[in-house]
């Protein structure tokens, strides 16, 4: 081989070097914006239940007021 490819061979391995490097800098960003994403939904969720029992609840007591208010 001649030192022409030689040098070729070894830049285009710098390019793919660099290029697996950004890969790997963007797969971190991407999980760390999924876990964020995640605690996020956590956090919904734990509100969505929340909000589903006080649901509940005030549909309870509002039939116990109904059923009150029918007995007079």
């Amino acid at each position: 081989m001649s030192v022409t490819i030689l040098d070729q061979l070894e830049e285009k391995i710098k390019q793919a070097v660099e290029t697996i490097q950004l890969l790997q800098l963007e797969v971190e960003e991407l999980k760390s914006k999924n876990d964020a994403a995640q605690q996020a939904n956590d956090t919904l969720r734990q509100e969505h239940e929340q909000l589903k029992t006080e649901h509940q609840n005030f549909q309870e007591r509002l039939r116990s007021l109904l059923g009150q208010i029918d007995n007079v």
